[in-house]
C-alpha cells in the first residue's frame, strides 16, 4: 500500500507546485524554493518533492542546474493548450498546418544553401512513395521533411511552434495517407523544394499552399 500512497503524494504534489508555476508565484527564470521548504510548504517528505521536481522537469515547467537548483522554464500547461488544440475541428488544424508550411517555404526560399536543398532531396528520397506495410515508417518520414521545410525558414520560434504543432500535423498525415484526405504525391512534394531551390519566395509560398488545396477541396466536400 505505500508505494500507492507516495504516488499519490507525488501526484498531488506535482499539482500544487504546477498550480503554483502557472498561478505566477514564481516568474520564468526565478530559482524555487529548496527541497526542504517545499516539503514544509507541501506537508510532504523530501523524497516525494524530489519525484515531484523531476515530472515537473520531464514535462517542461522547470529546469534544474547542477549546484545552482531548480528553476522555472515555462508558466505554460503544455497539455492543457495541446488538449485545446485537439479539440478543434479538423478544418482549423488544416489550415493552421498551411499557414505555418506556407510561411516556412517562403522564408526557406529566402535562406535557401545547396545543402538544404540537398537534404529535403535527400528526405523525400528516403521516404520514397507510400506503401501499406511501411505505413508508419512513411508518416515518420514524411512529417521529417515537413519538419525539415520549416527548419530550412531559420526563424526558431517557427521551428518551436511547428515542434508544438507536430502531433496535430502527423495525425493529418496519417488522414492523408489512408485515403481519408487527398495524400500529396512524390512530385507535389518535390514541387516544394523545387520552388525553395529557386529563391523566389512568392513561388515557394504559392507552391505549398497549392499543395493544401486538395485537402481543403475535399475536407470542404466532407463537411458540406
Amino acid at each position: 500500500m505505500q508505494p500507492v500512497a507516495r504516488t499519490n503524494l507525488a501526484d498531488t504534489a506535482v499539482y500544487n507546485i504546477r498550480a503554483e508555476i502557472t498561478a505566477n508565484r514564481w516568474q520564468v527564470g526565478d530559482r524555487i524554493p529548496n527541497e526542504a521548504t517545499l516539503a514544509d510548504m507541501l506537508a510532504v517528505s523530501r523524497g516525494t518533492v524530489r519525484e515531484a521536481v523531476r515530472v515537473l522537469v520531464a514535462q517542461g515547467f522547470l529546469e534544474t542546474r547542477q549546484g545552482s537548483g531548480t528553476y522555472v522554464r515555462s508558466v505554460v500547461d503544455v497539455d492543457e493548450y495541446f488538449l485545446r488544440i485537439r479539440r478543434t475541428g479538423l478544418r482549423d488544424q488544416v489550415e493552421t498546418r498551411c499557414a505555418l508550411e506556407v510561411e516556412a517555404a517562403r522564408l526557406a526560399a529566402i535562406r535557401q544553401t545547396p545543402a538544404t536543398i540537398a537534404r529535403l532531396r535527400h528526405l523525400l528520397i528516403s521516404r520514397g512513395e507510400y506503401e501499406a506495410e511501411r505505413h508508419d515508417l512513411y508518416v515518420e518520414r514524411d512529417l521529417a521533411f515537413h519538419k525539415a521545410v520549416v527548419a530550412a525558414s531559420g526563424n526558431n520560434a517557427l521551428v518551436e511552434v511547428y515542434e508544438f504543432f507536430s502531433t496535430s500535423i502527423q495525425e493529418v498525415i496519417k488522414a492523408t495517407v489512408t485515403g481519408e484526405l487527398p495524400e500529396p504525391d512524390m512530385a507535389s512534394h518535390m514541387s516544394i523544394v523545387d520552388a525553395i531551390a529557386s529563391g523566389d519566395p512568392e513561388r515557394a509560398a504559392s507552391t505549398t499552399r497549392a499543395f493544401m488545396t486538395p485537402i481543403f477541396i475535399e475536407l470542404d466536400r466532407l463537411l458540406s
